[in-house]
């Protein structure tokens, strides 16, 4: 029978949460400077869109065994590995800089080994959840890790951007270690509850069991068009995600604070939707959720890659943002109550393995096709100037705007033809409840 959360625990989750949240908020000042710094030195989106490919490749690798380990081993101790090798990595750049040999391939290693051991991490905490709280407060915790990251995205990039001319990489790192110690700190205080283990489950066929989370996944189709969906949608975000920053940086010869007030606009839109979706508790049907949180993002992305002017890049990212949380948690609740908590490890690490290789395909050709497709296009003479010139104008930032705008339809497109799938609109009546049997 199923380890049945400990009411006590939702103030564990709380504190892990809140410990989280403030690590979260050092890394997005370090990432926000980091970005800017690299941006300053090639002036190129493929030096930024390598950053995220390198730090996806080796979790890509390493994910397959990761969700055997986390359902055999302590997910509280692999939670704490992962918060302290960021911060020894964290050191290392430090140092590197302290000494003048900082170098951009240095992000891209580092990079590397952070995005490894916050797979296990990740999928230690994503697998931890269902243990901790009651089933009904699923979509509500799900919203909570909406406010932990919209809301690093308030204070972080204004913060990083006003003590960047200060402090200098110097200060902002040496805040990052800070709170990556208050993180593992708050891991120390609580009790992380394990799955339960059969007899056969020994470490023993852990080789055999690598591809049982793709094959209960397969099984399951309305899970697998679920994933199917998920995948469909977050290439082409990814694509446009990570080419953001040069965008915005280019059509406002880098000025940083307007990149700071849109990363502070994304933060509220999410923390305001996290928040409302919290108290709420979302729709009955959580597939209705992650389908207009699609919809309503991809909309207003296509008129966030339309503007030229803060005036409509704020609200539009604002917009944006208050729909991720409708989409993410109700995707997260539909997994944590389908899949048995003795599972999820296996099965989340193969659901994430798919999303991280369509995320390094994003990151891996969104560079490369700004920078020799969509930007000379739109440069003056350029082959699409005629077509698209008087819409978006002409320039870096006009080729990367075009390409914004393509992916942004992809994603509304997406959120609407699932609606028409029946095997993904019914997906939470054809699969039952994990617990069902029980209730």
């Amino acid at each position: 029978m199923p380890q049945q959360p400990n009411p006590a625990s939702m103030r564990n989750f709380m504190i892990v949460w809140l410990g989280q949240l403030v690590s979260t908020i050092g890394s997005s000042m370090t990432s926000f400077a980091i970005e800017i710094w690299a941006w300053e030195i090639t002036g190129k989106a493929t030096t930024l869109t390598l950053v995220g490919f390198f730090s996806l490749l080796p979790s890509i690798i390493i994910t397959p065994i990761s969700g055997v380990i986390v359902d055999r081993f302590n997910r509280k101790l692999l939670m704490m590995v992962g918060d302290t090798v960021a911060v020894i990595t964290t050191i290392i750049i430090l140092l590197l800089y302290l000494t003048n040999h900082l170098q951009i391939w240095h992000f891209y290693l580092t990079g590397a080994i952070v995005g490894t051991f916050n797979q296990f991490q990740s999928l230690a905490y994503s697998s931890s959840v269902s243990l901790m709280i009651p089933k009904k407060h699923y979509t509500r915790a799900s919203s909570l890790q909406f406010v932990s990251g919209y809301g690093s995205n308030i204070i972080a990039p204004a913060l990083a951007g006003y003590l960047y001319t200060i402090i200098g990489f110097l200060g902002i790192w040496l805040i990052d270690i800070f709170t990556f110690t208050i993180a593992i700190s708050s891991l120390l205080l609580v009790s992380i509850p394990q799955p339960p283990t059969t007899e056969n489950e020994k470490l023993a066929n852990i080789w055999r069991e690598l591809g049982f989370g793709w094959r209960y996944i397969n099984n399951q189709k309305s899970l697998l068009a679920l994933l199917v969906v998920n995948l469909l949608f977050w290439l082409p975000h990814d694509i446009g995600n990570s080419l953001y920053s040069p965008m915005i940086l280019s059509r406002t010869n880098n000025n940083t604070l307007v990149l700071g007030s849109l990363a502070s606009a994304a933060g509220f839109g999410g923390v305001m939707g996290a928040i409302i979706l919290s108290t709420w508790g979302g729709f009955r049907r959580k597939i209705k959720g992650v389908l207009l949180g699609m919809i309503g993002a991809g909309l207003s992305k296509v008129v966030f890659g339309l503007g030229r002017t803060p005036w409509v890049w704020i609200p539009a990212q604002f917009c944006s943002s208050f729909n991720f949380p409708l989409n993410g948690s109700s995707d997260t609740a539909i997994w944590l109550a389908k899949v048995p908590p003795n599972v999820q490890g296996r099965v989340f690490a193969a659901r994430s393995l798919l999303l991280q290789i369509a995320s390094a395909v994003g990151y891996l050709i969104a560079g490369p096709l700004a920078d020799q497709v969509f930007t000379p296009a739109l440069q003056s003479g350029g082959v699409l100037v005629g077509m698209f010139g008087g819409l978006l104008g002409t320039g870096t930032g006009a080729g990367i705007s075009l390409l914004y705008v393509i992916c942004a339809v992809w994603m509304l497109l997406v959120g609407l033809v699932g609606f028409s799938v029946r095997v993904l609109r019914d997906v939470e009546t054809i699969v039952p409840d994990h617990d069902a049997e029980y209730s």
